[in-house]
Parts: C-alpha cells; sequence; structure tokens
C-alpha cells in the first residue's frame, strides 16, 4: 500500500487488537506539513515557535496563550481547529472511534476536509487486501465528491474537483489558467473511463497530481441494439455499481463486525419493503417519498444512479421486527450533477439488533 493516496497519512497508522486504527506521532506531523497549516513566509515568529514544538512534540499541550500570541487570525482557527480535532483522536483511542463520535453527536464540529481524510485513511486500510482497480476507484465515492454525467446512455461518475480544475486549466495547472485567462485556447484534456486497458495506469498515478482523474462507469447495463427492433441487455462486467457494493459491505464489517451482501438493482419491487437507507442527502428523501407512496416526477426520477439491496449473512443480527428483511439503499444526484456520498449513513441507520 506505500504508493496508495499517502497524502492521507495511513501508512503513519496501526492497528489496535480491533483492527481499528491508531495514530502515530508522524500522523501528526503530515497533519502539520498540510497546506492548512504548513509555513508561510509571512509566518510570525510565533506561530513558527508553535509549529516547531509540535513537530518536535506531536501530543504537547498548547495554551490558549500560546495560540493568541499568533499574529494571523486564520492561523490561530487553523491550529485551534487541529488540536480539536488531534485531541479527538487521541482521547477516543482510534480514528473509527473519532469517526463515530462525531458522527453521533449531531452537531459536527470538525471541518468536512478533516473527516474525508479520516475516510480516505480508514477506506486504505478496509481494502489492504484487494488489487481491483473499480474497487480502488469506487472507493472514492465516500471521501470525494462525484460529478455525474449521462453520455450515450452511460452514466459515468468523475472527480468533481479535479474536473473543475481541468475545465479551468486545461489540465495544466496555474499556467493553463493564466494562458486560459489571456483568452489562449487549449487543447481539450481526454479523462478516461476506467477500463481493463488502462487499470495498471490508474493504480500508478495515484500519488500524481492527475490521482483522481478517472472515470467510473455507473452503468447498470449495456445494450446492444439488434436488427429488426431487438434489444439485448448484457450484465455491465465491469460495473462501478458492483465495485462499490464491494466497498459498502466491506465498510460495515470494519466498523459494524457483521457481515453483509449488497448489490445493485434497478427497482424495488417488494410489496414488504420495510427499510431503507439513502447513501446521501438526495437519496434519503427520494427513497423517503417512494416508501410513502409519493409519486416522483421525471426530473426527480432521473437524479436516482442506483438502488441497492442490502442482507444480512445472519438475520440474527437485525431488529426482531425485520429480521430477514431486505434493506434497500439509495445513489442520487442534485439538480446539479454532483454525489457527496456520506459512509455513515450505512453505519447509523442499518436495523441492528440490541447487542450488535
Amino acid at each position: 500500500m506505500q504508493h496508495v493516496w499517502t497524502a492521507c497519512g495511513h501508512q503513519h497508522l496501526a492497528r489496535n487488537e480491533r483492527g481499528w486504527l491508531r495514530a502515530g506521532p508522524d500522523y501528526w506531523r503530515l497533519w502539520l506539513n498540510r497546506p492548512e497549516m504548513a509555513l508561510l513566509p509571512e509566518s510570525c515568529k510565533a506561530e513558527r515557535r508553535l509549529h516547531q514544538d509540535l513537530l518536535d512534540q506531536p501530543l504537547m499541550q498548547v495554551t490558549p496563550a500560546a495560540l493568541k500570541a499568533l499574529k494571523d487570525e486564520d492561523a490561530r482557527e487553523n491550529y485551534a481547529l487541529f488540536l480539536r480535532f488531534r485531541d479527538d483522536v487521541e482521547q477516543a483511542g482510534s480514528l473509527e472511534s473519532a469517526y463515530m463520535g462525531w458522527m453521533n453527536s449531531g452537531h459536527i464540529q470538525v471541518p468536512p476536509l478533516f473527516i474525508d481524510l479520516v475516510v480516505q485513511a480508514i477506506v486504505c486500510h478496509v481494502l489492504a487486501d484487494v488489487q481491483d482497480a473499480w474497487v480502488w476507484r469506487a472507493a472514492e465515492l465516500l471521501f470525494r465528491r462525484q460529478r455525474i454525467t449521462i453520455e450515450g446512455g452511460r452514466v459515468l461518475s468523475g472527480d468533481s474537483e479535479t474536473l473543475d480544475s481541468l475545465q479551468a486549466t486545461g489540465g495544466l495547472g496555474q499556467m493553463g489558467r493564466l494562458l486560459m485567462e489571456g483568452g489562449a485556447t487549449l487543447k481539450a484534456v481526454d479523462v478516461k473511463v476506467l477500463h481493463p486497458n488502462n487499470a495498471e495506469r490508474y493504480f500508478a498515478q495515484r500519488e500524481g497530481l492527475d490521482r483522481y482523474a478517472f472515470l467510473l462507469d455507473l452503468t447498470h447495463e449495456l445494450h446492444n441494439e439488434l436488427p429488426h427492433g431487438l434489444v439485448l441487455s448484457m450484465a455491465n462486467a465491469r460495473s462501478g455499481l458492483k465495485a462499490l457494493s464491494v466497498v459498502l459491505a466491506r465498510w460495515v464489517q470494519h466498523f459494524l463486525g457483521v457481515a453483509v451482501r449488497i448489490e445493485p438493482v434497478q427497482k424495488v419491487d417488494d410489496p414488504a419493503w420495510r427499510w431503507h437507507v439513502g447513501l446521501d442527502v438526495t437519496a434519503t428523501a427520494l427513497l423517503n417519498d417512494l416508501y410513502q407512496g409519493t409519486e416522483l416526477d421525471a426530473k426527480r426520477q432521473q437524479q436516482l444512479i442506483s438502488l441497492f439491496r442490502l442482507r444480512f449473512d445472519n438475520p440474527q443480527e437485525m431488529r426482531s421486527d425485520v429480521q430477514g428483511k431486505p434493506v434497500y439503499l439509495g445513489l442520487a444526484m442534485t439538480e446539479q450533477g454532483l454525489v457527496k456520498l456520506k459512509p455513515q449513513n450505512l453505519l447509523l441507520n442499518l436495523p441492528l439488533a440490541d447487542g450488535v
């Protein structure tokens, strides 16, 4: 895993007896060298001293007076957020315990960026034995916002920040931005859909500036138009939806200790539908309306990317009133075509039996 998203710091985490992740000193040093915390040429002497002291002793306690001595207001706020985050993780004993504490609090004070980096680090360990590029690419949905495009009947998911940057710079970074602002026309950047022919390239560039530049096909089926008006439907062997199902099942197993099987489905045709979980805000609202029998207009229906069916391997681990029943999951995009999956929804909203 040495070349897998090292910026999130997973390589500086150790497993405890439960298999959850403890932070070591180098994990906090990595945070101190992130752009949000790194020193700038204009950093004052007090900030330089505090930064070096924390690099030397990442778990040292910082007094309010030491923070107040920082001249830059943004720097004071960044250090306060970092220290609160560090103390939460250390007091919880693991990244997973801290994450669950934040999610259960009802009032999350940790910046979204921090939470996404924690999820990314956990995902690296959850998938440590996986060699499938589609599973790793699908895992990005748990911590990176996606932009959905429909092209030729295919549903393609791309990293929103990466696509926005490519559009603004032509893929040439700051130089490209300056050229475009000056009126230059740049050649369009070719963003690839993950395919067996480029899977090795996906693995090879996960540490580069273009590490999130692959599109994931989230199409349910492939359709071939045959003569005489016939349509042949085939299973999508490289479906990102199947890969995402693997990631979500492992996520549940890692946190909750229960084995589940998840599969994508195109519709819910179940008169005994008893339980559902939205994987994002939009999907939650859509599933709630469908469950209540509210008819969705065509525009809202088009926002639904996929449904999934989740089954517990051991039904005894479910609440008695829904034991053995499937749990339906939904993934949807906003009106702007964006998806921000909330992996905590699966952890907080499954119908677990008491004591599980």
